[in-house]
């Protein structure tokens, strides 16, 4: 699993499915990585625009090309985000917790996307709070990998 953040924090361009109109995790990450570095896209199926900002209703609307993919939609509907992924050619998914399960893995897997899974992204891009203690209460002991973006 290592390895697979190693890769999805290399990532310059990411997408993350599953803003919100107003607030909520996927905000957060949107905006932690940002803060690190990263240049983070809004997806939300039901909106065109997020907090005045541009937002994209599915993987296909985005332009440009895109080098990894952030979901934090329910598993139910992350069947689609792991299609768009392939549709895409985007190699790179970091299933959020709440957004996995067996299935979703099985299917991105098997169609040749590195997948991380079980874990918060918060840890990782731009730690703030407790997401920084729990980063490093998650981490102790182990090698911890660069939080930069490229």
């Amino acid at each position: 699993m290592q390895k697979a953040i190693e890769s999805f924090l290399a990532a310059r361009r990411i997408a993350v499915v599953g803003v919100s109109r107003t607030r909520g995790f996927g905000n957060a990450a949107l905006e932690a990585l940002r803060r690190g570095g990263w240049e983070a896209i809004p997806v939300n199926a039901e909106a065109d625009e997020v907090k005045g900002e541009r937002c994209y209703r599915s993987l296909d609307d985005v332009p440009g090309p895109l080098d990894a993919v952030l979901c934090v939609v329910p598993p139910v509907r992350a069947f689609a985000v792991v299609q768009g992924c392939v549709r895409r050619g985007v190699g790179k998914l970091w299933l959020q917790q709440g957004a996995e399960s067996p299935e979703v893995i099985a299917l991105a897997e098997a169609a040749g996307i590195q997948v991380v899974h079980h874990a918060c992204i918060l840890m990782y891009a731009d730690p703030h709070g407790l997401h920084r203690f729990h980063g490093w209460l998650h981490h102790l002991g182990k090698p911890r990998p660069a939080v930069t973006a490229p």
